[in-house]
Order: C-alpha cells, then sequence, then structure tokens
C-alpha cells in the first residue's frame, strides 16, 4: 500500500466503521434515557450532586479529552514532534490552578452554573448576564472546534471526500450531540463521558503497547525511525520545528502557553462540574482523578504521535482528509487494519460526541439559569419552565456551531481549542479569581473584565493570521491581519486583569460586609452551600 496517497482506508472498511458507529450511538442512547433524571433543574443540570468524585473525576477527563487531545496533538507531534506534545504538557499543568485554587471554594460558592460564584456579593443581573455572555462564546468557540474534527475524521473513516460531504457529516454529529443533551441532561451525560473516558485511555495504552511492539519496545528505535519518515529530520525531538521559525512564531509559542495553562480555570463546562459532587472534598478527589487519568493518556499520545510519524509519514497525515487530524486512525489501521481502525474510530466519534454533549448543556444551562430565570423572570420560575428553555438554548447553539465548523474545516483541531482556552482565561479567570480572593472588587470591575477580556480576545482573532492573511487563514483569499500573532491569549489575558482591576477602584464600592464574609466562610468551609 502506497501511505503517501490520500485514499488510504479501503472501501470496504466503511460497513465495519459504518457498523461501529451506530452501535455506539445506539448503546449510549440506551444509556443515557435510562439513567438520565426527568424531576427538577438540580436533576437536568447537575444530576442532583450525586457523583462521588472518583466518577466525577473521570467524567472530567472525558469531559476534557476531547477531540483536540486524541486528533490534535497526536497530529501535531507526528508532524512537529515536540512543540505538538507542549499541548499536552499545558493541557496537564493547567489542572493545578483547578486543585490549589478554584475546585472547593467554586463547590461550596455556586449551585449549578459560574455566574452563581460571580454574582454571590455581585449586583445579580448585569453579572450573571456577563457571565453567561462568556459562557456562549466559549462554549460555542469549544464546539466548533469539536465538531470540525468530527468532519475531518469521519470523512477519513467512511472515505467522505469534498467539501458537502463533511458538511452532512457535522450536521449529523451535531444533531446526534443535541439528542444526548436533549434526552439525557447532566446524569445521562456524565455517564457517557465515563464510558468514552474509560474507553478512550484503553485504546490509548493498547495502541501504545502494539505499536511498541512493532519496535521490539524499544523507545530509541521507534524515534529514530520517526525522524527518518519526518522532513523536519532530528529537529522533532527539540523546541522549534513549528514554534522557532522566527521571534513572531516564539512569541506566538509563549501566548499559546499561557492560554492554554490559564483556560482551564475558566471553561465553563469544566467549573460546572464541580456542582455533580456533594461536597468540596469531592470536588477536590475529582480533580486529582482526572489529572492522573490525562497524565497517563498524554504519555500514550507522545508516543502515538512519534509512531504515526514512523509508520504512516508526515507527507501520508497531511494528504488525507482532516490533515494533522488524521494521524492516530491512519497508525491504528497501519497497526491493526480494519478491526482496530473501527474500534479507534468509535473512540474518536465517541470523544466528539461526549465533549460536544457537555459543552451544549453547560452553555443552555447557562442561559437557561442565568438569563431567563433570573435576569428576565427575576427568580419567579418554575424548574420545569426553566429545563424547557434550556432544552430550546441547545438547539439553538447546536445550529449555531455547526456553522462554525463547517468554516473552520481543516484547521488543527488542538490549535482550535487553544483559542477557546485563550477566550476562557481572558473572559473568566480574572473575575473568578478576584471575586473569591478579593474582598474590594465589585461589580464594576466584574464586567469591565468580563468584557474586555472576551472582546479584546475576538477583536485580535477576527484581525490575526487565523482568519486572512496567510494560506492556512480560514479566507485565505483576503487580508486585513494586524495582530502577528496566531494566539491572543499574551494579550488579551492581562487586558482582563488589568480592567478588572481599573473597575473596581472606578466603580462604586460595595460594601456589603455581611455578604462578603458569607462568602469567605462558604468557599473555605462549605457551610451553608446547597447541594441540590
Amino acid at each position: 500500500m502506497n501511505l503517501a496517497q490520500p485514499h488510504v482506508i479501503p472501501d470496504d472498511s466503511v460497513i465495519i466503521n459504518t457498523s461501529v458507529f451506530a452501535a455506539f450511538v445506539l448503546i449510549t442512547l440506551f444509556i443515557v434515557y435510562r439513567v438520565s433524571n426527568r424531576g427538577t433543574a438540580s436533576d437536568y443540570f447537575v444530576a442532583g450532586s450525586a457523583f462521588s468524585g472518583v466518577q466525577n473525576g473521570i467524567a472530567l477527563s472525558g469531559d476534557y479529552l476531547s477531540a483536540a487531545s486524541f486528533l490534535g496533538i497526536a497530529g501535531a507531534i507526528a508532524i512537529y514532534g515536540y512543540d505538538g506534545f507542549l499541548y499536552s504538557i499545558g493541557f496537564l499543568v493547567a489542572w493545578l490552578v483547578n486543585l490549589l485554587l478554584l475546585a472547593e471554594r467554586t463547590r461550596n460558592t455556586g449551585r449549578f452554573t459560574m455566574g452563581d460564584v460571580l454574582s454571590f456579593r455581585m449586583k445579580q443581573r448585569p453579572v450573571r448576564a456577563a457571565a453567561a455572555t462568556s459562557t456562549l462564546a466559549i462554549t460555542i468557540m469549544y464546539m466548533i472546534a469539536q465538531i470540525a474534527g468530527a468532519g475531518g475524521l469521519v470523512a477519513l473513516l467512511l472515505n467522505v471526500h469534498g467539501h458537502i460531504g463533511q458538511m452532512l457529516v457535522m450536521v449529523g454529529v451535531g444533531a446526534v450531540m443535541m439528542v444526548y443533551v436533549l434526552v439525557g441532561g447532566m446524569k445521562g451525560t456524565t455517564w457517557v463521558q465515563i464510558i468514552k473516558a474509560t474507553m478512550l485511555v484503553l485504546c490509548a495504552v493498547l495502541i501504545t503497547i502494539f505499536l511498541l511492539g512493532k519496535f521490539s519496545y524499544s523507545m530509541s528505535e521507534l524515534l529514530r525511525a520517526a525522524a527518518d519518515n519526518n522532513p523536519h529530520g532530528r529537529a522533532i525531538f527539540a523546541p522549534g520545528a513549528q514554534y522557532g521559525k522566527s521571534d513572531m512564531t516564539k512569541l506566538d509559542f509563549v501566548s499559546l502557553s499561557l492560554a492554554l495553562v490559564l483556560g482551564v480555570g475558566g471553561l465553563p463546562h469544566v467549573l460546572m462540574r464541580f456542582y455533580t459532587v456533594p461536597n468540596a472534598r469531592e470536588a477536590r478527589r475529582s480533580v486529582v482523578w482526572a489529572t492522573w487519568t490525562m497524565a497517563i493518556f498524554y504519555l500514550c499520545t507522545l508516543i502515538i504521535g512519534y509512531g504515526a510519524s514512523a509508520l504512516v509519514g508526515s507527507e501520508a497525515i497531511l494528504a488525507a482528509p482532516g490533515a494533522e487530524n488524521s494521524a492516530a486512525p491512519l497508525l491504528a489501521y497501519q497497526i491493526g487494519g480494519t478491526v482496530l481502525l473501527g474500534i479507534i474510530s468509535a473512540v474518536a466519534f465517541a470523544t466528539i460526541l461526549a465533549v460536544v454533549a457537555g459543552l451544549t448543556l453547560t452553555a443552555s444551562a447557562s442561559f437557561a439559569h442565568d438569563v431567563y430565570a433570573s435576569v428576565v423572570r427575576g427568580g419567579e420560575v418554575d424548574s420545569a419552565r426553566v429545563v424547557w428553555v434550556a432544552r430550546m438554548t441547545a438547539l439553538v447553539i447546536g445550529v449555531v456551531s455547526i456553522g462554525g465548523g463547517i468554516l473552520v474545516m481543516g484547521q488543527n483541531v488542538a490549535f482550535l481549542v487553544g483559542l477557546a482556552f485563550a477566550f476562557a482565561a481572558s473572559a473568566n479567570l480574572s473575575t473568578l479569581l478576584y471575586t473569591l480572593f478579593w474582598k474590594r472588587f465589585n461589580t464594576t470591575g466584574t464586567l469591565w473584565g468580563i468584557y474586555s477580556g472576551l472582546i479584546s480576545c475576538l477583536l485580535l482573532v477576527l484581525f490575526s493570521p487565523v482568519v486572512s492573511g496567510s494560506p492556512d487563514s480560514i479566507i485565505p483569499s483576503v487580508d486585513f491581519a494586524f495582530f502577528p500573532l496566531k494566539n491572543p491569549g499574551i494579550v488579551s489575558i492581562p487586558i482582563s486583569f488589568l480592567f478588572a482591576a481599573i473597575g473596581t477602584f472606578v466603580g462604586k464600592s460595595e460594601q456589603d460586609v455581611e455578604r462578603q464574609a458569607e462568602m469567605e466562610v462558604r468557599s473555605l468551609t462549605g457551610i451553608g452551600s446547597r447541594t441540590g
């Protein structure tokens, strides 16, 4: 077989892959239906806070190990080596922010969404509206990356070629995802995440073992073959293959690193998971379990990425549908043929469906709880109505995300997720940390921090090489880029912290001593926090 050709997956594998996809979807939909709660808003949004720390930790890793981790990082390592592995390091180190600063305090202070924490001692309506706005923007950005990954993956596995075919694939993935959310709520989605995380880690470990067996379990032999089959040669073992070409690319790498490390602390779907456990102790256990699970997985992706370079080759990977995102599936086919490819394709497909379902649930919950229930209705609304609004919101978000995924087809999924992390770090992290640790912080500072981070990040991305001005831009035929970096984190994150601080001193002092004392006691001890 000539692996340099784009048609590397034989036609007879299409039936197997389609069968595996269908089986997984039907089985998990049945599980979602059986375990779903059809009761209060607490049941739908946070599963009644009934999951243990171990269960939620595995689900957290399932929520976090997205298409970026399985497809984008493996592809980036296969093409660029060390520079691709830096995504893994950033994604993993970032959990220290949650473990040390946010997990327990967020669980004790809020109930359903990030807006509960930010508005605890602030003016409710403007802060909840701002929190919902940032949640929707970040979630849609993240979902666009996942759906774009689904298009490239399924196009490769089912031999779907051409723009129209991949568009139809994205529509199908989005439709299935919305069914998960509408039927299962948080409880059903969490069990899908647990199943998917277990399958993903087991598959990564098995591929790693099979792959090393091809080289007599000699890591040095695998690395030697990877260098021989990559245009960068031995440069893939050191920094610089992707981000060392100029001072500007080095600065872009620093910006990306900031976004990856600080972004997790502001991701709404990660923060919402802390409310699915009964207390802060279990929230902390969740982070510990998630971190260890992901550490094992990311070590495997390092070997998988170099293995794809060794056995498949960077030219064949870039020539395939999905480009860099096709490295792991192509490696699976090279190692175990059609059967292993079918298994890996199902796991990758499950990864995308489960993550997108979790993101959709988070965004719809934020709109229903923060905007509709708290801002529009002033808290005077029953749970059933809030759940209905959340389901309708999920449909709208799904349609918008599908449209965005179509626009960014062909971009590396890990890179797109890096942009979502930049949005999260810019809009949310400063306000969360100031709210939890700075007594003087007020409503004006909260609003300035959220909107300055969100708007600056959006504008910098729009006028960067991501959108125009380079061959791999979303709109390559025009050039209106004036910001030279692809990731805006190095500028937009400090802007958010700075404007939040300035807004605090400019705005009217809000010294509600009792409310501040209550928040401090609750965040540290959990006394007075609600479990459902």
